[in-house]
């Protein structure tokens, strides 16, 4: 492929939320009915449901992805990531759904075909923005492979990690988002941060790269533990967060998606993931596009790349 000047290279943001699906209108287990979600009703009107999923409004879409990709069972974190960060059917390559991390048969599939490598091959920038301490690192050292699929693509990429000088500098964000538990749980002398501003940051560090990742994981584990007094001012978290970035968006220039690989907070009823369709949102430049070729979790990346390219 010919490149064209750096400058008039589309970016890409992908925020990845770990266990989000689109569930029943239910304001007692689903929580974004129960506490109200702003991202939902002050850009496409009202919230998502089974009933009512697919919005478009002012050129950003809000609609559902299949996780389930024609493989009996409940969708895992180990397929659906393979799926969405490599653009494979990783249920059916191995005829499951396998997780919390991914099945030993796709660790060859991402190595070779994971973003971050797609990106970089292509002679793009990827950045992953999340920031690991150093119980992380002591982790990898000790000879443990239990990883996820975003940070086992950026090891087999030689992606860098980034670590606490990271997070202290600004040139990452943490898990969390506003470092809280880096500061309560893990002793950190670091700054608590609003949403806002960690999402400010987000997007300059966008600036910088060509696709840059963010994985947000507390979604998921309220779903599985329904760590309920927690749950109201998390939500209220992500919600500033992913608000601040859309509506600070430049659209002319950056595409956003934000996405899953199965359901789970979406129904604190039960603690295991769900079968309902994912939530995926997009804005910015090739917002439609990717919304008219994403069906289901395997069809992200290749929008993805397709967007980088301008295709």
């Amino acid at each position: 492929m010919t490149r064209k000047n750096e400058s008039d290279d589309s970016r890409v943001i992908l925020v990845f939320l770990d266990g989000v699906g689109i569930g029943e209108k239910d304001c007692v287990n689903n929580p974004f009915f129960k506490y109200g979600f702003n991202t939902f009703t002050n850009f496409f009107g009202e919230l998502p449901s089974l009933e009512n999923c697919h919005f478009e409004k002012n050129d950003k879409y809000l609609f559902p992805t299949d996780a389930l990709l024609d493989v009996e069972g409940l969708p895992q974190s180990g397929t659906g990531q393979t799926s969405i960060f490599c653009g494979i059917n990783a249920p059916k390559i191995i005829n499951k759904h396998f997780g919390p991390y991914p099945y030993s048969t796709l660790v060859p599939y991402i190595e070779s075909l994971n973003i971050f490598k797609s990106v970089n091959d292509i002679g793009l920038r990827p950045f992953f923005v999340n920031c690991y301490p150093k119980i992380f690192f002591d982790y990898i050292k000790s000879g443990k492979t239990r990883l996820s699929v975003t940070t086992l693509s950026c090891i087999l990429s030689g992606i860098k990690l980034n670590k606490a000088a990271d997070l202290h500098s600004g040139r990452g964000i943490a898990a969390d988002i506003t470092n809280e538990r880096w500061k309560e749980r893990l002793n950190y002398k670091i700054d608590i941060i609003s949403p806002e501003k960690a999402a400010k940051r987000l997007l300059k560090i966008a600036s910088k790269n060509h696709l840059t990742v963010f994985e947000y994981f507390l979604t998921d584990h309220l779903g599985h533990h329904r760590e309920f007094e927690n749950l109201e001012k998390t939500i209220r978290e992500l919600d500033l967060f992913l608000s601040f970035l859309i509506e600070n968006l430049d659209s002319k220039n950056f595409t956003l998606i934000v996405c899953s690989d199965h359901g789970n907070f979406e129904d604190l009823s039960i603690k295991t993931h769900t079968t309902n369709p994912t939530l995926t949102i997009t804005a910015g430049k090739f917002a439609k596009e990717l919304r008219e070729s994403i069906n289901s979790i395997s069809d992200i990346k290749k929008g993805i790349m397709r967007a980088l390219q301008n295709v």
